[in-house]
């Protein structure tokens, strides 16, 4: 019997205990949160990230208690891509949930915007996702099911301002969700994206020290305020959990209000 049973209490069906969750671009910012919020919800943590493992960043989060398994991947080549679940699977043994966060940016006219940017850029935002996303279903459809959550954006739904790149993939990252979720709901394997708004991470530097932008940013946004990466938490164990078990093919959006204007 559990704590919680011996207390009466109902088993909680956001419970992770046991689970092996994969957070890409899960060094720092929104990824960063999310694997410390489903670790500390009993799930066991890998992160993959292109740079490698920092001896104060693994001290950081001994310290506070959040174990990880770490894989160094560059999620712009597809050699690399295919080889993260496998390289998962032989040290983990199991794949449970997979968050495919990983992302970069490059803000340039479209005019004389960098093609090689926007190839580095979908690759990483899109094709990783969907090659990430195929590894790990073959992995739940052995296990009996599995969580897999994108991390969309509001440039999914606007066409946001110089970066056409970032936009073509967060609109496509909508579009696979759909899609896999449409093939795998009946497999029970949930496919489900979180799409953030304005949140304070490295990403955003550059708007947050903008002395114009950054207050007609927050002015427009109804919470009155920028997110923090925890505040992506709770919609990161809703949809890893049992309590999101009949949720396919959505779009959470955390925006602190911002499209409802």
């Amino acid at each position: 019997m559990s704590a919680r049973e011996g207390r009466g209490e109902a088993p909680s069906s956001f419970d992770l205990e046991g689970r092996v969750a994969l957070v890409t671009g899960g060094r720092r910012g929104l990824g960063l949160a999310m694997a410390r919020g489903l670790s500390r919800a009993g799930a066991r943590i890998a992160v993959a990230d292109v740079t490698s493992l920092s001896e104060e960043f693994e001290r950081q989060l001994r310290e506070e208690g959040t174990p990880i398994e770490y894989i160094q991947a560059d999620l712009s080549m597809r050699e690399e891509q295919l080889g993260v679940v496998p390289r998962l699977l032989e040290r983990m043994g199991r794949l449970d949930i997979l968050v495919n966060c990983a992302g970069i940016q490059h803000r340039q006219a479209s005019l004389e915007f960098d093609l090689d940017r926007w190839d580095q850029i979908l690759a990483v935002m899109l094709t990783a996702p969907f090659v990430l996303s195929q590894g790990a279903a073959r992995a739940m459809l052995e296990q009996g099911g599995g969580k897999i959550i994108n991390i969309a954006s509001l440039a999914s739904f606007q066409g946001a301002w110089t970066v056409p790149a970032y936009t073509a993939a967060k609109h496509g990252i909508v579009g696979i969700t759909k899609a896999l979720a449409n093939e795998w709901a009946a497999k029970n394997i949930n496919v489900n994206a979180i799409a953030p708004g304005y949140f304070a991470t490295e990403m955003c530097e550059g708007i947050l020290k903008d002395p114009e932008r950054e207050p007609q940013i927050r002015a427009r946004i109804p919470a009155g305020r920028w997110g923090t990466p925890d505040d992506l938490i709770g919609a990161v164990l809703y949809l890893s959990s049992d309590a999101s078990r009949y949720v396919h093919g959505q779009v959470l959006v955390v925006d602190g209000g911002w499209l409802a204007r």
